[in-house]
């Protein structure tokens, strides 16, 4: 009789626990529940198995700092991998953060690294000794990529992903991946083999998906930097969700060839290409990745990726000869998509965001906003979208799933239904709406495109382009387990193909408690969903955790979003919850 899925699952889990060395295990009054809603960020420093100087080096340096210590041989990558390892198999029994785990053989390629610098004097590769957590959907040889579902377990990849290899080739230590949800269509990263990632910083909040067990694992310092992907917000969502930074790149800039993502070989010609990216805690960390990446030639591991190495691509010029302001950083604020109105604490948070960039010079010169309105196009997307994600009518994940008699998981069961496959022309009208939107976009960067609402003084006649748009993430804060509503806000950026980053603005305060709904019916089904997330739920659960904004830049502008991400992480440090209320839209 063949195996079911709750044999499967038992078993992988039970290879997972034994990948964990006896002496870095909790004890159970150390790794049992908290008191609801509270943080086991702490638990690692506090649990008695890290050393002093493993705490130091998993806590006092981001992921650019450590490299760079590395690089120079002031630390040793044997020494930092050590600590990380540890620190992820805490955050495992935590949060259950980890799918597979080759702890052992990081160690040992840290110590040829170290070897390998002792007789040479240089390190080998952008990112020397560096260990970075990948999510499970990357190809590991010899390790699974089962991605949650029971039927793919146990059958160990032959070769590696093409980002695997170019990690690899500039010197960085893979120890770990990461959990995600069944399907990878979910915003809460469950699955039937691995089980529920949880949200470190809360347990009663989403850590978001389908990259969620990355944002939990970085959240609580148990990798340096981690690599995820995205479809429709997979890398973002997350990051809101863990108060990181995420980045999610155009396609073509990292190598995604070789994942494992459960659709039969080509099927994201058919449909919208996945990108992978990192979540860091810093812009500068997403920065070193990037441009580690585009140093190895990616090129030659992916025939989609553009031959471009990272200083060849268009770059942020706010100052020009001897440091002078040469033009201003151009933002555009959208608030709203139209189709799920944010509620009070994300309008407010806009407003904030608004207040503090109009009032700001940064280092680099000045910023100039752009009140924009794009919910006429924007609305469409969420159509288009939704469209081209059904193409096959979730056939092929059921099919799966049927394999072992594996249930869909809660957040899925009432979302995900086999439907009829779409046929040869209804795929070829969707790809022409998408085309279309992607032209009529163009038109949203340029100030006679008729989407600007306003413009600063500031603004020269003849020079008014976007460097950038600002909106939210999501058009609520950060819900509780299961209850993410859609991903209209990040989804429409996977459709148009734009470079798309999140950074943490400030956390969720006792005024954001404030603000009532409109008194008008809601946009529709989903609107009506987002409201209960304000009207149906303790809003005190919201207090303390993270709030977010989404950037984003025009199509393959991505150096250029990472620059201009750097100037608003500076000016975000400034921003302060305002007292005024939320605006009813």
């Amino acid at each position: 009789m063949p195996d079911t899925w709750r044999d499967i699952a038992a078993r992988k889990q039970k290879e997972r626990t034994e990948r964990i060395p006896k002496a870095w295990l909790l004890q159970s009054a150390a790794s049992s529940p908290k008191a609801k809603g509270t943080t086991i960020l702490n638990v690692p420093r506090e649990c008695g198995i890290l050393t002093t100087e493993e705490i130091r080096i998993t806590e006092e340096y981001d992921a650019t700092a450590l490299s760079r210590e590395l690089a120079s041989g002031k630390l040793r990558s044997v020494d930092v991998v050590t600590a990380f390892c540890k620190r992820a198999a805490i955050a495992q029994q935590l949060t259950n953060c980890l799918t597979e785990i080759f702890f052992d053989a990081a160690i040992v390629r840290a110590r040829e690294l170290d070897e390998h610098f002792t007789k040479t004097g240089k390190p080998k590769g952008a990112l020397h000794g560096l260990p970075i957590s990948i999510k499970d959907t990357f190809k590991v040889k010899s390790y699974d990529a089962s991605i949650g579902i029971a039927s793919l377990c146990f059958k160990p990849a032959t070769t590696n992903s093409a980002l695997v290899e170019v990690l690899i080739e500039q010197g960085a230590v893979l120890f770990c991946k990461t959990n995600i949800p069944q399907t990878m269509m979910a915003l809460d990263s469950h699955n039937n083999v691995f089980g529920r990632v949880l949200n470190p910083a809360n347990g009663d909040l989403t850590p978001g998906g389908s990259s969620g067990g990355e944002g939990a694992l970085v959240a609580i310092r148990g990798s340096a930097l981690g690599i995820g992907t995205d479809v429709g917000g997979s890398i973002r969502i997350p990051a809101m969700c863990n108060g990181l930074v995420g980045f999610k790149p155009s396609h073509g800039r990292v190598p995604y060839a070789g994942q494992e993502g459960g659709l039969p070989a080509g099927s994201s010609k058919l449909a919208i290409e996945s990108t992978a990216g990192p979540i860091a805690r810093t812009v500068r960390d997403c920065e070193l990745l990037l441009r580690a990446v585009g140093s190895g030639k990616p090129w030659l591991f992916d025939p989609d990726v553009v031959p471009q190495a990272w200083d060849e691509q268009a770059a942020l010029h706010m100052l020009g000869p001897s440091n002078k302001a040469q033009k201003p950083l151009r933002v555009g604020i959208v608030r709203t998509d139209g189709h799920s109105s944010p509620l009070p604490p994300i309008q407010r948070l806009l407003e904030d965001v608004s207040q503090t960039l109009r009032s700001s010079v940064s280092p680099r010169g000045a910023i100039e906003v752009v009140d924009l309105d794009i919910a006429s196009l924007a609305m469409q997307c969420v159509k288009t979208f939704n469209g081209i994600m059904s193409i096959d009518g979730a056939s092929t994940w059921l099919d799966l799933l049927d394999k072992t008699g594996e249930p869909l998981s809660p957040w899925l069961q009432t979302r995900l239904r086999r439907r009829p496959q779409k046929s040869l022309d209804e795929v070829r009208k969707l790809q022409a709406q998408m085309t279309d939107l992607r032209t009529r976009f163009l038109d949203i960067w340029s100030e006679r495109g008729g989407y600007w609402l306003t413009a600063d003084s500031k603004a020269k006649k003849g020079d008014k382009a976007l460097d950038v748009i600002i909106c939210p993430v999501a058009p609520h804060p950060i819900p509780p387990v299961d209850r993410w509503n859609s991903t209209n806000y990040t989804s429409a950026f996977n459709l148009l193909d734009y470079p798309a980053g999140v950074l943490p603005v400030r956390t969720f305060g006792e005024a954001d408690l404030e603000g009532e709904l409109p008194q008008s019916s809601p946009l529709n089904g989903w609107d009506k969903i987002n409201r209960e997330l304000w009207t149906n739920v303790n809003r005190k659960a919201y207090l303390g955790s993270p709030l977010s904004v989404q950037i984003v830049a025009p199509k393959l502008m991505d150096r250029k979003l990472i620059d201009a991400m750097a100037v608003l992480e500076t000016t975000f440090a400034s921003v302060k919850p305002s007292t005024s209320k939320a605006s009813k839209l």
